[in-house]
């Protein structure tokens, strides 16, 4: 079904084809739910898990950047997700870069974008939260960025994430902070040890003066090596988060570099700055997934993401030490019929592995 539908979406720009497809999502979610329900739903014991205090029908979420603005949950929810991510959010509204900003590498099943951090702000999404946190028993993480705005810096740029927690942090099963988004020129702000250690002082500060303990996410760029290797400035990025606390940590958000990849040259110039994702990074991202596991032994939970679009590379992030996983381009690719075909093939590679659950599996494949 989907392949048919692919091919007009494909016919489209990118973010003409993705807002359309939200369309449709919301307008599923609210009249036809029933529907979504018979063609998507599939559950499996073996996939249950309990993590920050919550309970995963199955590993499979959705990924930042697909709902910035908390319009879908319901429908991921229909559509089999154990879990949705919203955001980026910042504090005040953006409109992100101009347009074209996203791009289809078809060749390497992959996307490029340079959206920008375009969202509704965090006092809109916060009512959208509040509305669905009464009818959906499901966990919902929020993704934290700062403002896409050069002006705001220094204390300026700690305060405007703080915003953001202030407003979302009660409506969230858990924050990530964004700290490693390659499209904006101060996104990577926080990849700095002694920036992270400010930003994370204010945070916990903040999460303290709060009546919950949302578990509080880091989420990183990919490693420039499939075979990760020690890296002085991501230890010391992984030692500050680990010293204040941390609850767990993303593996990986997009990459800015343009390594190995089947799409010409000339389209890629075409194309200009942006981040990669999809099949290109899997590999690097599951490195930098087994090299957390390994340098937190295995104690400190940790969503894979990048180029997942298959149980079987799914299961290859879990065994090399991610608890859940998410999904993005593959989406785009293979439509939401590929979360059931995960989950599917999930418990089938988990029966053959001789796992009786998840968390039997999860670091598994970690010397």
């Amino acid at each position: 079904m989907y392949s048919k539908l692919r091919s007009f979406l494909f016919s489209i720009s990118p973010e003409s084809a993705h807002l359309l497809a939200t369309g449709a999502a919301r307008i599923s979610q609210k009249f036809t739910p029933f529907l979504l329900d018979s063609m998507y739903q599939y559950a499996h014991p073996s996939l249950h898990q309990e993590i920050f205090g919550k309970t995963f029908a199955n590993p499979i979420g959705l990924a930042a950047g697909f709902d910035k603005n908390a319009h879908m949950i319901p429908f991921f929810k229909k559509a089999g997700c154990g879990f949705v991510e919203v955001g980026s959010v910042s504090a005040k509204k953006s409109r992100g870069n101009p347009r074209p900003r996203l791009f289809r590498l078809p060749d390497d099943q992959a996307l490029i974008n340079r959206m920008g951090l375009n969202n509704d702000g965090a006092s809109r999404i916060r009512h959208r939260l509040q509305r669905h946190a009464g009818q959906i028993a499901f966990p919902v993480g929020v993704n934290l960025a700062k403002t896409h705005d050069p002006k705001i810096e220094g204390d300026a740029s700690i305060e405007d994430f703080c915003q953001s927690f202030r407003t979302l942090a009660p409506w969230a099963d858990y924050i990530a902070l964004n700290i490693s988004c390659p499209n904006t020129a101060e996104g990577k702000t926080f990849e700095d040890p002694n920036a992270l250690d400010r930003l994370l002082t204010a945070i916990m500060k903040e999460r303290a003066e709060m009546n919950r303990r949302v578990p509080i996410l880091v989420k990183f760029s990919p490693p420039h090596a499939e075979r990760f290797v020690l890296d002085s400035l991501f230890d010391e990025l992984l030692l500050v988060s680990l010293a204040h606390g941390v609850n767990g940590f993303i593996a990986t958000n997009t990459a800015s570099d343009r390594r190995d990849l089947i799409t010409p040259e000339a389209r890629l110039k075409q194309i200009g700055a942006g981040g990669l994702s999809g099949q290109p990074i899997r590999n690097r991202s599951t490195g930098l997934v087994r090299y957390l596991y390994k340098k937190t032994n295995g104690k400190v939970p940790i969503i894979g993401v990048g180029g997942i679009a298959s149980a079987a590379q799914a299961y290859e992030y879990i065994t090399a030490g991610a608890s859940l996983i998410q999904v993005y381009t593959g989406l785009v690719y293979q439509g939401p019929g590929l979360i059931r075909s995960i989950k599917e093939g999930l418990v089938k590679l988990l029966a053959e592995q001789g796992h009786s659950s998840m968390q039997k599996a999860i670091g598994s494949d970690v010397d």
